[in-house]
């Protein structure tokens, strides 16, 4: 039997939320990290992670190379694919390597060592781990590195309100009509305390609700983002230096991501969200850490960082296998 590599794998689907919570998590855990995107292929695809007969050929043969022997110490993964090597590795290491699995992976939590499932997720289990919202390396030290970064967006009038930009997902259309509603209030809200708008699309952000909120911020100090063609994406200078965040009400990861940094978090959902989602801003709300895009809320409240929590204990139950 091959001695373990001291080491933590970090695998994630091609999901960049995926493989951003897999990372923060595995690079808190004291190892060296070897980053690892692993996309199945079907049928495993198909019904990962409860198909894993054969799982070792899961991978078309081109990607096979990265997956061998030694294991390392730790796995942590992202995802429903990612859990599909995940469970495979404790199998081939003879349950030597820990595995870790972020978010519900559908199944029996017992196939893990560890599972990071949010609270929302309503999942339980002696080995499962339930953080409010979705793990992320947001802290002073990243803070800190951010702004050395990004000096040039405190030159812009405080204060500078950062505007992260979802998009349209089960339940939530984000359409055009929401999107008025949202330049209305974000209008409203620089009108109120003057300042900047720090407008970021993301991947998911569809052009026309990207275009929108471009035209309807038009004239007001700031900066907008909506892809490569606008250069370096801002998106860690933009959390470092805001004064208040407003996070479109989709994306747990954003809104995690925003409630970490410890300033004022704002969001717009005139309609009532998917139940799951819905759970999430509710315990938000009542933790004081969301707001309606209308409604004041203080300049500062307790950051939400969770992560350091989960790693403390995932290293624990490391030390003492």
């Amino acid at each position: 039997m091959s001695a373990l590599r001291e080491e933590c794998w970090a695998i994630a689907d091609e999901a960049a939320g995926n493989q951003r919570q897999a990372l923060a998590l595995a690079e808190r855990l004291g190892l060296p990290v070897r980053p690892l995107v692993l996309v199945p292929r079907a049928p495993w695809s198909w019904l990962a992670p409860r198909l894993t007969l054969g799982g070792e050929l899961a991978l078309p043969p081109a990607d096979r190379a990265g997956f061998v022997p030694p294991w390392p110490r730790v796995a942590v993964g992202c995802g429903r694919a990612a859990a599909l090597f995940t469970r495979v590795l404790r199998r081939l290491s003879h349950g030597r390597c820990h595995t870790v699995q972020i978010l519900d992976p559908r199944i029996d939590p017992r196939h893990w060592d560890t599972v990071v499932a949010p609270r929302h997720d309503g999942l339980a289990g002696a080995n499962v781990l339930t953080p409010l919202g979705s793990l992320n390396p947001v802290d002073e030290a990243w803070l800190a590195d951010a702004r050395d970064a990004w000096p040039q967006l405190a030159e812009l009038p405080a204060p500078r309100i950062g505007v992260l930009l979802g998009g349209p997902r089960h339940g939530i259309a984000l359409d055009e009509a929401w999107a008025r509603g949202f330049a209305d209030g974000l209008h409203a809200l620089q009108r109120r305390h003057d300042g900047s708008l720090l407008v970021l699309a993301s991947r998911r952000t569809p052009a026309p609700l990207a275009a929108l909120l471009r035209e309807a911020t038009h004239g007001i100090a700031g900066l907008h983002w909506h892809g490569p063609a606008d250069g370096l994406n801002p998106y860690p200078g933009v959390l470092a230096w805001a004064d208040g965040l407003v996070v479109t009400p989709d994306s747990v990861n954003m809104l995690s991501e925003a409630c970490a940094v410890g300033c004022a978090v704002r969001t717009f959902a005139p309609v009532p969200l998917p139940d799951k989602l819905a759970r999430f801003h509710r315990v938000l709300r009542e933790g004081g850490l969301l707001h309606d895009l209308e409604a004041d809320a203080p300049a500062r409240q307790p950051p939400l960082r969770e992560t350091e929590r989960i790693a403390s204990t995932v290293r624990h139950r490391l030390a003492h296998r």
